[in-house]
């Protein structure tokens, strides 16, 4: 059960507990915003019992509806819950550093030698298992946002419309729209509608010639945390735009570069800006870009906070976070299918899923551990194919 005084809108832990919690996440949560939402759940819903499952899809809802990376803002939401305001610093801070100083490690070796190693053993072996752990957590959110067959079929539409290349964001605000209307125009009950409820290397290119200040440089990151919706890939685009197209001083090489770093490192993408900032003005640029980019989610999430748990008490807004709930269900369910597409492809990552599903749900073992193991794996296959035959 959640606890009461969690339950009562009062934080009744500790922030020690928070910022450990966040660090080890931070330096073990792999494949982007989803997974780190389905390690979050097994976390703090499952072992701990901090929140139960109607208050973090709530929180994943009301996260989706704000700009800025998405499980970034969820860690932000959890430590609130659990301690307040200094929670709230505390979850996030602690979750976006580890990736910030592995992240700053790849830039300085880039910088510095020109090439960056691309992980792919290591992803190999992670990806079968970040499948499975969102799997989980898709099945378990599940049962809470699809509460009749409007909600499931939100769901279901979410996931194809977003296979096809449907904007994330229209696809949450159609699904809000939705149950808003049908809720709101079609009586409790009618038509069966459930009533509310509470391998290589990447080299370096030379980079461009033009440079940045470092007030321009936080003004671009700070711009791009501010109104960034969607992936990594839609970060791609916006810094394309900024710093390769307009200012000149990003090579397009470097660009992907540091988005393929913020893939591959563990915790949120939007670590990119801190390579980004190193590559452009070394660790000054680091600290500026970084604090730039994740410094209007800590402002968002603040200020959604003292509103959050009052909008399941509203019927209309009720109606429209679980029409959010269940689109932003559907999204991760796609994200999980392609990245099913990717991972799983031959016996040894057939068998890694296979067993990470059955330590999930027999065993219970945490999901920090899997991530590492399925990464010991590649890093073994790999090393297993290298040797000559």
């Amino acid at each position: 059960m959640t606890d009461p005084g969690t339950e009562a809108g009062e934080p009744r832990g500790s922030v020690a507990e928070v910022g450990g919690l966040f660090t080890r996440l931070g330096f073990t949560a792999f494949g982007g915003p989803a997974a780190h939402i389905a390690m979050m759940h097994d976390e703090v819903v499952i072992r701990r019992q901090w929140l139960d499952d109607q208050r973090f899809l709530d929180m994943i809802g009301v996260t989706n509806l704000i700009p800025g990376p998405n499980s970034t803002e969820m860690a932000m939401h959890v430590g609130h819950e659990r301690a307040g305001w200094r929670g709230l610093v505390t979850a996030g801070a602690s979750f976006i550093l580890p990736a910030v100083l592995i992240v700053l490690a790849f830039a300085w070796a880039y910088v510095e030698y020109g090439d960056t190693p691309s992980g792919e053993a290591i992803l190999y072996g992670i990806k079968p298992v970040v499948v499975m752990i969102v799997a989980q957590a898709l099945i378990k959110l599940g049962r809470s946002a699809l509460k009749g067959w409007l909600t499931a079929t939100i769901g279901v539409a979410a996931t194809a419309a977003y296979l096809v290349g449907i904007n994330e964001l229209a696809l949450l605000a159609l699904g809000g729209a939705t149950v808003l209307i049908v809720r709101t125009t079609i009586k409790p009950g009618v038509l069966g509608i459930a009533p509310l409820a509470a391998g290589g290397w990447i080299t370096a290119q030379a980079a461009a010639t033009d440079q940045i200040s470092l007030g321009r440089l936080f003004l671009v990151f700070l711009k791009a945390g501010a109104f960034l919706y969607g992936s990594g890939y839609v970060l791609l685009a916006f810094l394309q735009n900024d710093l390769v197209d307009q200012l000149g001083v990003l090579t397009q090489d470097q660009l992907l570069d540091a988005v393929a770093i913020g893939q591959f490192t563990p915790g949120p993408v939007f670590t990119t800006a801190t390579f980004i900032g190193y590559v452009l003005a070394g660790i000054p640029g680091a600290v500026v870009a970084t604090i730039a980019i994740f410094l209007p989610s800590f402002i968002f999430v603040g200020a959604v906070t003292p509103i959050a748990r009052r909008i399941r008490d509203r019927d209309w807004t009720a109606a429209l976070l679980d029409g959010v709930n269940a689109a932003a269900l559907g999204l991760m369910a796609g994200v999980t299918a392609q990245l099913s597409g990717d991972a799983i492809t031959d016996p040894i990552t057939i068998l890694i899923a296979a067993l990470t599903a059955l330590l999930l749900w027999r065993v219970r073992v945490n999901s920090a551990w899997l991530i590492l193991g399925g990464g010991a794996v590649g890093l073994a296959a790999d090393l297993i194919n290298a040797i000559p035959s």
